[in-house]
């Protein structure tokens, strides 16, 4: 899946095919209840405009949830920026898009000057 999605997936990919991606991604966990993740839709759209061919997963997290507590989510909305299935920044919460733009850099996703996705 490329670009920003809409909605919290609620079928949730494998941990092993999560650490198995390659180039940047972004895995997001939240739901669509929570005020937080609601609020950070805005900064985390806006961080994306330039980046299109991202790949942006978001994960419903909760209880029962195996994904988000392998990658041990505490608080939502957290988003995990990933290079070659690799954590590289995280982000919980985020309210500006800036702090967002700044993750993106660090994972060289499609769109700014860092490592070119594979």
């Amino acid at each position: 899946m490329r670009g920003m999605t809409q909605d919290y997936a609620t079928q949730q990919p494998e941990r092993a095919e999560i650490d198995a991606l390659r180039g940047a991604a972004l895995l997001e966990f939240g739901t669509g209840w929570c005020g937080f993740c609601r609020a950070a839709q805005a900064p985390i759209a806006e961080a994306l405009r330039g980046h299109p061919r991202l790949r942006h997963l978001k994960v419903e997290d909760g209880p029962g949830r195996p994904l988000g507590r392998s990658f041990k989510v505490k608080l939502w909305p957290t988003l995990v920026f990933l290079r070659d299935g690799q954590e590289v920044a995280r982000l919980v919460r985020p309210a500006d898009a800036a702090a967002i733009a700044e993750a993106l850099a660090r994972i060289g996703s499609p769109g700014t000057d860092g490592p070119p996705d594979a």
